[in-house]
């Protein structure tokens, strides 16, 4: 018993009294919401480091605040921390963005020393500041936690991910012009750095993909209303576009709150139906091969230049798909 983690997890159920058994004070920290760990602090940070991170999430989770012994020994620990594996991390900080509570997570994984050893690229973001037209909350941290905090409890693990790493390639390409403050190739070095991360923290392929998709996507919805509607199509298609969709919403939400990209795109979505945004191809690269075309890497651009009309409306059938890539890229080229 007195080797579990905490206070609170050390309460015993006798199966046949139905008693509840409390040798530890447990009752008494649940009352007072207090994480405190069973016994010496660091003999128990000892037996298994991930027991730090287990504290400031519980904390968070529970709106509890850590007792003053046990914060002391993981400020003292923090670099230890490390000795845990990869995998065995990214579970926790995995929770703690998808619990409801990641904002109180992240500060107090911050405040406690842990947030700098395991995840120093999101430490970095303190006192980044930000162009204030766009951003008048305050710098790249400010702005990561209050988007944070509108995760909602059980969100998807790539959109809380999603979320922690959109603006991760700030720091690096922060800049002031003379203009404004900028952050020029801020979504490339960020899909860069996420990758990275997602290496680092043992992700599958799947998850990763996903991660890097909302990072890599995330500016675009800045020019939705200006877009081609191919172009459209093709964006409102991305795998999983509700987080896309929900990762735009609250970071508009956690800035200048304007939200009219967000809206005109929730609107598309809702009125195209999944053919017209996925429509079944008009011709194939066998069509293409029974015309008379040699097969090529300019089969891509003539079947990607077809769809775009489709989706635009300017082609229907396969006879006029057929008609459109003989005019735009003529058979003598390709022979």
């Amino acid at each position: 018993m007195r080797r579990r983690d905490f206070t609170i997890n050390g309460l015993l159920l006798d199966p046949i009294t139905n008693e509840v058994l409390d040798y530890v004070g447990g009752r008494d920290d649940l009352k007072a919401g207090v994480v405190r760990t069973i016994g010496e602090p660091e003999h128990r940070f000892a037996e298994d480091k991930l027991r730090m991170l287990r504290a400031v999430r519980f904390a968070a989770r529970f709106d509890y605040r850590i007792d003053p012994l046990t914060r002391g020994a993981i400020e003292r620990l923090a670099r230890q921390i490390h000795q845990v594996s990869h995998e065995r991390i990214r579970e926790e900080l995995t929770k703690m963005l998808t619990e409801g509570r990641a904002r109180r997570a992240f500060e107090l994984l911050d405040e406690s020393g842990l947030l700098q050893r395991v995840l120093p690229e999101i430490s970095a973001m303190k006192g980044v500041e930000q162009p204030q037209q766009f951003h008048p909350e305050g710098d790249v941290f400010v702005h990561t936690m209050l988007l944070l905090e509108k995760l909602a409890a059980g969100c998807s693990l790539t959109l809380g991910w999603g979320a922690l790493l959109h603006d991760v390639g700030k720091p690096a390409t922060f800049r002031v012009a003379p203009d404004r403050i900028r952050f020029d190739g801020h979504v490339e070095v960020g899909v860069k750095m996420a990758a990275e991360i997602c290496r680092r923290l043992r992700f599958s392929n799947d998850e990763s993909d996903q991660i890097l998709a909302l990072v890599n996507n995330h500016m675009r919805f800045a020019d939705v209303q200006r877009m081609k509607e191919s172009t459209l199509k093709k964006f409102l298609r991305l795998p999983a576009f509700d987080e896309h969709l929900e990762l735009h919403r609250i970071d508009c939400l956690s800035s200048n709150g304007i939200t009219e990209s967000y809206e005109y795109a929730s609107e598309k979505l809702r009125t195209t139906t999944p053919e017209a945004i996925r429509p079944h191809p008009l011709i194939t690269g066998q069509d293409l091969i029974n015309a008379g075309y040699e097969p090529g890497p300019r089969f891509k651009e003539i079947l990607g230049a077809v769809e775009d009309a489709q989706l635009e409306g300017r082609l229907a059938s396969h006879e006029s798909a057929m008609e459109f890539a003989k005019r735009e890229f003529p058979l003598a080229a390709h022979t």
